[in-house]
């Protein structure tokens, strides 16, 4: 979302429609207003502009940094530079949001009358969501990052992915797992072993039971007990504790989880959450449980808090303020202290103020998410004696579970990052073939589905006069308009009910009965017998002769009836006739 106003004002987004979740909608447009905020804070405070790069961006790492930023800005006019953008504004972040439409868990939207998009929960966050799009030749599921049971947001809904043609794996938390220790890659390669590439005889209920463990969840608890214990080894030695974590799930664990622990401790420490969003992100996520997972739903029918932080504000442990120099902020203010902020970088806001006053003291603590390059991060502050801790979170599907998810949604095609076949290639004889794409690549998709099914607009159905074929079919004629609807292809009336419907010549089947074709001619008041040359003709082939009021011949055989007359007007006759006797629609 942070990164949505840069594309939503290039002229190609122009006319642009984003599909965003309510509760994404409304968390990221604070958290862009507090991003544009700090922003203007640090531009204020240091500068607009300074003479030459800053003094910690000197040497051999940032150098390299520099030179590539400028090669691509004037020596490869067609690389995208929206990198090199200038942060977005306060105007640009309405005009993206008036470009948002969102929806909520499980509605469908129609886009252009081709696809139907739906939005699931995928478990990682409050609002993250995976995909469905359904067009009428092919169903498509876009996986993002996903935790099947999750400690605070609604679990993964994957029963409303299941049996879609082609699933878009986007989930590259498997291979930041592999990229941290490749000694394992055996324990972590889902395609790389037999054993887990076929289905050997394990069933949908065992799937789902693998899938809806909740060793996640303990795993996540065990990483932010950690934390919480690390905070209290640095409180006790008299040291600080500055955590820019950005991600809200984790924030609202780890207040939860002081908020359970804080009194068996023998100490007291105030705890700050210092964000222009916080106070309203706070109050948000007591004010969406139909977003939340079933054991905070239950909480809110019980009559308890939502989340633990409500406690700790109850007993006045916990304070929030947009900035450092806000009203009230001095007589609160205490060392040592635990302080939230958002801003991973350290660039901006509370963040960097608080850095230089504490990176000097080895006593204090700073809590990075993994995945952050620390010595570039710190660089400005140097030298440090600040404690780093660096902590993973549960960030998407474990390689051991994206086996048995594809076994339950059963696509027919899975589409994998390159880097999966890579560090991972698939196995001959996988139950689901698969294809490997890369960025800025384009490719080709078989199609999946060889039919596919067209309705009838309820008007078009109800005027139809169907005509029995044989014991099992019945044809009826029909004059519609393809139309493209909801996804759908549809058959609907034209505009243009015109009498023409009606001066069609009919469409005619079935055995002709030769007899009957002659007394239907004589009925006219034609002059016509059979040929005699018919005689000795094997099977029903007969022909008529027909004399008056013009002469023409009538063939009828097994296969056909064939009129053969040069007046126009004789040959109507005789074609009225041989309808009379004829099934036609």
């Amino acid at each position: 979302m942070l990164g949505l106003p840069f594309l939503t004002r290039l002229p190609s987004f122009a006319n642009t429609k984003v599909y965003v979740t309510e509760v994404a909608s409304r968390i990221g447009k604070l958290m862009m207003a507090e991003l544009v905020e700090m922003h203007s804070q640090f531009v204020s405070f240091y500068g607009p502009d300074m003479d030459g790069i800053p003094k910690w961006m000197e040497g051999e790492k940032h150098s390299k940094l520099m030179s590539m930023l400028q090669k691509i800005g004037i020596e490869d006019e067609r690389n995208d530079l929206s990198p090199l953008m200038p942060l977005y504004s306060a105007a640009n972040i309405e005009e993206c949001m008036q470009k948002i439409q969102p929806i909520k868990y499980g509605q469908e939207v129609c886009f252009n009358g081709m696809l139907m998009l739906k939005a699931s929960s995928s478990g990682l966050e409050l609002g993250n969501c995976a995909w469905s799009l359904e067009g009428p030749r092919a169903s498509i599921t876009y996986l993002p990052s996903t935790v099947f049971v999750s400690a605070h947001a609604l679990d993964c809904d994957y029963n409303s992915l299941k049996e879609n043609d082609i699933i878009l794996f986007s989930d590259f938390s498997s291979l930041n797992v592999m990229d941290e220790d490749d000694e394992n890659l055996g324990e972590n390669a889902m395609l790389c072993d037999d054993s887990v590439s076929r289905d050997d005889g394990v069933g949908e209920d065992e799937n789902v039971q693998i899938l809806c463990k909740t060793d996640d969840i303990a795993e996540e608890i065990e990483r932010i007990s950690f934390i919480w214990s690390s905070i209290i080894d640095a409180i006790k030695s008299g040291g600080s504790v500055l955590v820019p974590i950005e991600r809200l799930g984790v924030i609202l664990l780890i207040l939860e989880l002081i908020s359970e622990t804080l009194h068996s401790f023998d100490v007291k420490v105030p705890i700050f959450i210092i964000s222009g969003a916080a106070e309203k992100m706070i109050a948000f996520t007591n004010a969406v449980p139909e977003w939340l997972c079933k054991p905070r739903q239950e909480k809110l029918f019980s009559g308890e808090a939502l989340f633990g932080h409500v406690e700790l504000l109850k007993e006045g442990k916990l304070f929030m303020f947009p900035h450092l120099y806000s009203k009230g902020m001095l007589a609160a203010w205490k060392e040592p202290c635990i302080v939230f902020c958002p801003d991973m970088s350290l660039r901006h806001g509370t963040v960097v103020h608080l850095l230089r006053r504490w990176h000097a003291d080895k006593r204090n603590l700073l809590i990075l998410e993994q995945g952050v390059d620390a010595e570039l991060a710190l660089k400005p502050f140097m030298p440090v004696s600040i404690q780093i801790l660096e902590c993973s979170f549960l960030s998407g599907i474990k390689a051991g579970k994206v086996n048995p998810l594809l076994t339950v949604l059963k696509p027919k095609l899975v589409l994998f990052p390159e880097e999966m076949k890579l560090r991972c290639p698939l196995k001959e004889g996988a139950p689901w073939p698969c294809l490997y794409y890369s960025k800025g690549k384009t490719i080709e998709v078989p199609n999946t589905r060889e039919e596919f099914e067209v309705r009838l607009a309820a008007n078009v159905a109800l005027g139809l006069q169907p005509r029995q074929l044989d014991g099992t079919v019945a044809v009826a004629r029909l004059r519609a308009k393809l139309h493209l609807s909801n996804g759908q292809y549809m058959l609907v009336a034209p505009k243009d009910q015109s009498d023409g419907q009606t001066k069609r010549l009919l469409l005619h089947w079935g055995a002709v009965d030769a007899g009957h074709v002659l007394s239907a001619l004589l009925e006219k008041g034609m002059s016509c017998v059979f040929s005699g040359d018919d005689v000795g003709l094997v099977g029903s082939e007969r022909s008529i002769l027909v004399t008056s009021p013009g002469d023409a011949l009538v063939k009828i055989t097994s296969e056909r009836t064939v009129i053969y007359c040069n007046d126009e007007g004789t040959s109507k006759q005789i074609y009225y006739a041989l309808s009379s006797v004829c099934n036609g629609i």
